[in-house]
């Protein structure tokens, strides 16, 4: 009894930490989307017609965030009926987030207004014996055109 007890206190503590951390990133993530949102990205690897920069440069962002406890008993569960995991969508979509931002910052630290051929990758770290997926790693990367 005390077990299910310690395991009810963890889930529902995951679930309210996980989700006010969260909450304050999304706030966060759009509030620098604002700040940042003249510098423009592409996935075109061709310079836009009339563009000519000064310079071009490598820029990336990269980024590493963990699943709370409540979520990835969530993503367990999923895995037992089958289906999306609804869970790890959330997670994947602000690390997404987080890492274009970071490099569209370097970029703008760089003097650049614009990024093409931007890619992103992403990769799983795993934890545990059974190599449960802990944490998701996302780099975003781009050539910035520097006038």
């Amino acid at each position: 009894m005390d077990q299910l007890l310690l395991f009810l206190a963890l889930l529902i503590l995951g679930y309210v930490f996980g989700r006010v951390a969260e909450t304050r990133h999304l706030k966060s993530i759009r509030e620098r989307e604002r700040d940042l949102r003249g510098v423009m990205i592409f996935s075109s690897r061709f310079c836009p017609p009339g563009r000519v920069p000064e310079q071009t440069q490598l820029v990336s962002g990269s980024v590493v965030i963990s699943i709370d406890y409540f979520k990835r008993f969530l993503a367990a569960l999923r895995n037992l009926f089958g289906g999306p995991v609804t869970a790890y969508e959330s997670l994947l979509e602000r690390a997404r987030r987080e890492a274009i931002l970071r490099m569209k910052a370097e970029a703008s630290a760089r003097g650049a207004d614009m990024i093409i051929n931007v890619k992103t990758t992403t990769a799983p770290i795993s934890q545990g014996i059974y190599s449960t997926i802990g944490c998701v790693e996302v780099l975003a990367y781009g050539t910035a055109l520097i006038r």
